[in-house]
């Protein structure tokens, strides 16, 4: 059984950018969402990457996770009937300490910034760097599922202001 042990941050500033050593569009659409059950996701790379991804809880930062790369003719049908999705740039990085990937969010959800590292157990230390402003790690509303049904420029101004002043609080 697949395991997903993540931590998340929200990042402030450009001084991730020369860590960058690949990037990729990213469609994703969600077909059921739910923090405490399953959620099954839609996703689309490029023009020729596609996957079908379930996610269901573990215990604290770690999620059950099972990936099945699928045709994208399927995939581009199957965001169709997804109400809830969302676009962003992923781009993966060159730090230590874990996978690390960085999400440039799109639309409703720019001007989002999210960092994530995947760890191969829960208490392993971190190196976390300057521009990751604030650890969003189970903070329900900045998962991805939650941004596409809720976007961030939908959040009322009181709760949007203040993750607004922290992107602006950081120098490079």
């Amino acid at each position: 059984m697949a395991l997903e042990i993540e931590r998340r941050f929200l990042v402030a500033g450009d001084g991730w950018r020369p860590h960058v050593h690949w990037s990729q569009h990213l469609c994703q659409g969600y077909l059921a969402a739910s923090a405490e059950a399953l959620t099954l996701r839609v996703r689309t790379a490029g023009a020729d990457q596609a996957w079908l991804t379930l996610k269901l809880p573990a215990e604290g930062i770690a999620r059950h996770e099972f990936e099945y790369s699928i045709p994208l003719a399927d995939a581009q049908a199957l965001l169709l009937h997804s109400g809830e999705q969302l676009a962003k740039q992923r781009h993966g990085l060159d730090l230590p300490g874990g996978d690390w990937v960085l999400d440039v969010f799109e639309g409703a959800n720019a001007p989002l910034v999210i960092a994530e590292v995947e760890l191969a157990t829960a208490d392993q230390s971190v190196a976390v760097p300057p521009w990751c402003v604030q650890e969003l790690t189970g903070l329900g509303g900045f998962s991805n599922a939650a941004l596409a049904r809720r976007p961030f420029a939908s959040w009322p101004p009181q709760d949007r202001e203040p993750w607004l002043q922290r992107l602006c609080c950081v120098s490079d």
